[in-house]
């Protein structure tokens, strides 16, 4: 049988995790946190674990990785580099390791996503090589390089250079590229739109393989945003190797125990959709929804260690945001809830608020003033954004609540999913709030005036 590689995406966090296999034994690269969806992957393909490899200690997401491989009874590969708290099988550059009688798996040594980054190239018969390159050689792009600090972050966008020129160099133009970040992750220096990729291919469109150094590095720099404040957290947990998640529902609380959780300045986020929020939510609460990216945005908004209760309309919402947030760190919820605010806020009146698109702030701007606010990050805004608008991203805006107008707030970002997140802040904080859920692509044409990079 030809090894077949399935693809195990967390589009949430724009990562995939991947499930090797030759039809008896399997190797897994890079596990999420929530390893239940690779051991139904093998209970349904009938192969079983015998090595679990990890391309780097990642930044964006607790591992599965040490989970996995003590659940199958496998060898956990990380790099023999890599300060640890736990036992595992050592790999370094050079190294090449039997999986089975059919595959075998070479270590390459690619620094610059971080400073133990390593690649691994299946090697199988009847295929072309693959090569997991994790953090490094990107669809379109590579890794980020400041995760480590930004006065380390020139040194390693160089390594990242010649990481990408060494995979290159060795590989074939047909050799398949299997990376982990990319579809989102804000580990991706850049994002591309590809699903799958060579090294030909790379060769020809990716800019670390057609530009030179000096200019790359530059043009990678210059182009780096800021990336979720949890991040600062996963790094400490993969090294000290986390255990499998706990996913069991938490407790039910009542409406009396949600009160007193938001006066004691708890985090209570309903999960709902973010139109149906704004029609009418507990107030205090904030509106995480469920359906976008709720675990990056929640995990880097909430202070660190604050207890955390969740809002649903099932159990099953609540159970996926719980899979969601395990994944960056947020173990254990405080609580939860299910059914609908009427229920939650015990008799206590509800608050709203008005859900707008950008030709609604035009109308409006034309026969009185208005606050105009942009959460979007730094790089967007610089790009382009609405004249008159203050800027203020969404990541910073709890600890700039202060600075804002006292005047009626029209909050917008590219998509309106950051805007209802940073309404549900302001309409908390007693801020009189209209949410822009619309496209900013589509505000020119409504009329407002744009101020262009």
């Amino acid at each position: 049988m030809i090894a077949e590689i399935v693809a195990v995406d967390t589009p949430a966090l724009g990562d995939r995790s991947y499930l090797v296999h030759d039809g008896r034994v399997a190797l897994v690269i890079d596990p999420q946190r929530d390893i239940d969806r690779v051991l139904a992957l093998t209970a349904g393909q009938g192969v079983r674990i015998t090595h679990v490899f990890e391309t780097h200690v990642h930044n964006d997401y607790v591992t599965g990785g040490l989970a996995l491989a003590l659940a199958a009874g496998a060898a956990y590969h990380v790099n023999g580099a890599d300060a640890v708290a736990f036992d595992r099988v050592p790999v370094r550059d050079g190294d090449v390791i039997e999986v089975g009688a059919a595959m075998r798996v070479r270590v390459i040594a690619t620094p610059g996503h971080t400073f133990t980054h390593v690649s691994y190239v299946l090697e199988t018969a009847r295929r072309p090589p693959a090569v997991f390159t994790g953090g490094s050689l990107l669809y379109g792009s590579t890794g980020r390089p400041d995760l480590m600090g930004a006065a380390r972050a020139a040194e390693l966008a160089h390594a990242q250079y010649a990481s990408a020129h060494r995979l290159a160099a060795s590989l074939p133009d047909d050799a398949d590229i299997y990376p982990t970040h990319g579809f989102g992750s804000f580990c991706s220096a850049t994002q591309s739109g590809g699903v799958s990729s060579t090294i030909g291919r790379e060769r020809r469109v990716n800019p670390v393989l057609t530009l030179d150094e000096q200019r790359y590095v530059a043009e990678l720099l210059a182009g780096l945003d800021a990336y979720p404040a949890y991040y600062a957290h996963m790094g400490p947990a993969n090294a000290a190797g986390p255990a499998a998640p706990d996913l069991d529902p938490p407790h039910t609380a009542g409406a009396g125990e949600l009160r007193r959780r938001i006066e004691a300045g708890e985090w209570v986020v309903d999960l709902r959709a973010r139109r149906v929020f704004a029609a009418g939510h507990l107030a205090g609460t904030l509106n995480f929804d469920l359906d976008s990216s709720l675990a990056t945005y929640l995990g880097w908004l909430i202070p660190w260690g604050t207890p955390l209760t969740l809002l649903g309309q099932t159990p099953e919402q609540v159970a996926g945001a719980q899979r969601e947030l395990v994944r960056v760190g947020i173990d254990r919820p405080a609580a939860m809830a299910v059914g609908d605010p009427a229920g939650w806020s015990g008799g206590r009146p509800l608050r709203s608020f008005q859900v707008a698109d950008f030709r609604d702030l035009e109308a409006v701007r034309q026969h009185r003033r208005v606050a105009i606010l942009d959460v979007r990050r730094d790089l967007e805004w610089t790009d382009s954004h609405i004249e008159g608008a203050i800027h203020v991203p969404l990541h910073a805006l709890p600890g700039r609540l202060a600075e804002l107008p006292d005047e009626e707030l029209w909050v917008y970002c590219r998509t309106g999913y950051r805007a209802s997140v940073a309404a549900s802040l302001l309409d908390a904080a007693g801020c009189l709030v209209v949410a822009v859920d619309d496209d900013y692509g589509r505000a020119p044409t409504a009329g407002l005036p744009i101020t262009a990079a």
